[in-house]
């Protein structure tokens, strides 16, 4: 079987008032909380995927401020035992003023379906590891914290 890498890119957005903002998305299936962000195109750098990923998410425009963490420990995938995620999380800040829509309840999707997101603002006083899904989120949830 083949072994292969999954590089994610993600954007850590806190907002003037000390929120962290928050996807919720339906993957697979399942109900997850994730930073804003995803995978690395062949042929993009991490920043342009960054980019990208917030105008399709967003539909906003950011600034990368600066590096935050990359996974600095095996992880496998939680959709693919055979894949490896690495994860890059970049400070980032909006261009414009935030246009998209946000809730405050979790998983707060006009329908219940295969990829439907939803953003809410988490307060960085109060964020933990289990306001994230995914094991290196769960991570940073942790340094954001501190």
């Amino acid at each position: 079987m083949m072994k292969n890498f999954n590089i994610r890119v993600y954007g850590i957005l806190i907002n003037e008032s000390g929120f962290v903002l928050a996807s919720d998305e339906i993957i697979h299936g399942k109900e997850i909380t994730k930073f804003p962000g995803g995978g690395l195109e062949f042929g993009e750098g991490t920043i342009d995927c960054l980019k990208r990923e917030f105008i399709e998410e967003l539909g906003q425009s950011i600034e990368v401020v600066k590096h935050f963490y990359t996974t600095d420990f095996f992880q496998p995938s939680a959709f693919n035992k055979d894949n490896q995620v690495i994860s890059i999380y970049y400070l980032v800040k909006l261009i414009d003023k935030p246009k998209f829509k946000t809730t405050s309840l979790q998983f707060d999707f006009e329908s219940k379906i295969e990829g439907a997101q939803s953003f809410r603002w988490i307060p960085l006083q109060t964020i933990t590891e289990s306001d994230f899904t995914f094991p290196i989120d769960k991570k940073v949830a942790g340094m954001l914290k501190k």
